[in-house]
């Protein structure tokens, strides 16, 4: 294996890592924002307040786009699979 070509597996896994992990993601932290600002704005200081939102939250995107991660998942890891022969050498 050349590597160019051990940095171009590494690279596309990170990106791929980061496709599919940014949803839920951005979800957590627009939930966590959210509740942050009610927080501030109702002087409600418990630290708890957060966890049951961002967890239903996280369900519902995992529910929504769970099909869609495990689609790329199972396409890159097909694809690299298939390649692995050109990156075994002797």
């Amino acid at each position: 294996m050349t590597p160019e070509a051990a940095s171009e597996m590494i690279h596309s896994g990170l990106y791929m890592i980061m496709k599919c992990a940014l949803p839920v993601l951005l979800v957590s932290m627009a939930i966590g924002l959210v509740i942050s600002i009610f927080q501030t704005v109702t002087s409600i200081q418990e630290q708890t307040l957060t966890f049951v939102p961002k967890v239903l939250g996280i369900f519902l995107t995992l529910m929504l786009l769970g099909n869609w991660i495990m689609n790329n998942l199972v396409e890159f890891t097909t694809g690299l699979w298939s390649t692995f022969v050109y990156y075994v050498h002797k």
